[in-house]
């Protein structure tokens, strides 16, 4: 299945699996696939199966346009495995295909609606997002929207943030380059994560943010 993997600043933070025959993307909300930032336009461009296994993208008059392999598209274009496109801030590789996923515990958890988690009185009840510190999305925010979410570049440093029900966890996954939690090198264990903690994944400054719901 096609599936699109979205990075700002080297950092992953978004996979999407291209399941229907049209997919949206844009800033608005009734979008397939929203990216909160002003530089995407509300409707901006959009992914269409054709045939088999074909995939197109075409921009839908978009402000600040819609690239392919740096060059701007100027009409609907057919996509090719590891084509990476840009929007914005927002680097999205396209895959022509993936290896099915293996049903496993961490899926069923990243499943679960986080309304279920949270004990009251602690960080569990309250809503998590990493903002952005360095590079040219500095301000940028991506909020924490499941019950386990990973972010990274792949072999280089790779971290899971988890929601459990005293709060929000960080623990290293994978990669070459050790993830720093304010500095202090963060290992496999999980630790948890307060207000205003800064992250550093491979030289990208993320700093973590909680809100009332």
């Amino acid at each position: 299945m096609p599936q699109l993997v979205v990075s700002v600043e080297g950092v992953e933070i978004k996979h999407v699996h291209l399941q229907k025959d049209r997919t949206t993307l844009g800033r608005r909300p009734h979008n397939d696939i929203v990216f909160d930032n002003m530089l995407v336009s509300g409707e901006h461009c959009v992914f269409e199966f054709q045939g088999i296994a074909d995939v197109y993208i075409e921009d839908l008059g978009s402000t600040n346009g819609t690239y392919i392999n740096g060059q701007m598209i100027k009409s609907r274009q057919l996509l090719h495995d590891n084509d990476i496109i840009a929007i914005g801030n927002f680097k999205v590789q396209f895959l022509a295909s993936s290896m099915p996923d293996k049903p496993n515990p961490e899926k069923q958890t990243a499943a679960m609606s986080l309304d279920a988690l949270g004990l009251p009185g602690t960080s569990g009840t309250m809503l998590a997002s990493l903002k952005v510190l360095s590079g040219t999305s500095a301000g940028l925010e991506v909020p924490v929207v499941k019950a386990v979410m990973t972010f990274g570049q792949p072999d280089v440093a790779v971290v899971a943030i988890s929601h459990r029900r005293d709060g929000y966890y960080v623990a290293r996954m994978s990669g070459n380059t050790t993830p720093t939690l304010n500095g202090k090198p963060i290992g496999t264990q999980a630790v948890l994560l307060a207000h205003n903690d800064v992250l550093n994944l491979a030289g990208t400054e993320m700093e973590f943010l909680l809100r009332d719901r």
